[in-house]
């Protein structure tokens, strides 16, 4: 589990030593992440450890986002780790507003999948506002279980 918690540090430090002209644009890191884990027994007394985690990095300026995930598979017998893999990225996904302005959001993610789940890995939702104006929009995703996302935002009403 020290090879997780050292893996998620260096990914977080990675994140935040981005050129500082990518930084000129205000991004913001959710505030929210997850890491979830699971085990298994392969054949031959193996135990694997697959951990994985996301975060959402957000332009404040231009409201568009980027879901980020890194995961890490361990392999281990009774006595040493026989392989470590780790994978990750971050994909562009697209502006929630269609204007540049100041935006602050928040993003969450539905549970991982289990023997109930309709519509596959799940979704997540965004969160967006206008810290200029009252505006906020509300953003949902989920895995149509047929190949393609679908997503769908509202605007809020006041009352």
């Amino acid at each position: 589990m020290r090879h997780v918690i050292k893996f998620c540090w260096a990914v977080a430090l990675s994140l935040t030593a981005l050129s500082p002209a990518a930084w000129a644009d205000d991004y913001q890191l959710s505030h929210n992440q997850r890491i979830s884990c699971s085990r298994g027994l392969a054949p031959g007394k193996l135990n694997t450890a697959t951990c994985k985690s996301y975060t959402y990095l957000f332009n404040t300026k231009t409201s568009e986002y980027f879901r980020c995930q890194v995961s890490l598979a361990l392999t281990r017998d009774n006595k040493e780790v026989i392989n470590v893999q780790t994978d990750g990225g971050c994909t562009k996904r697209p502006r929630i507003f269609e204007t540049d302005g100041k935006y602050d959001f928040d993003a969450t993610e539905t549970e991982p999948p289990n023997t109930n789940s309709f519509f596959g890995p799940g979704g997540y939702s965004i969160w967006a506002a206008d810290v200029g104006a009252q505006k906020v929009r509300g953003c949902i995703t989920i895995s149509s279980g047929l190949g393609s996302d679908i997503s769908k935002c509202l605007d809020m009403t006041f009352q």
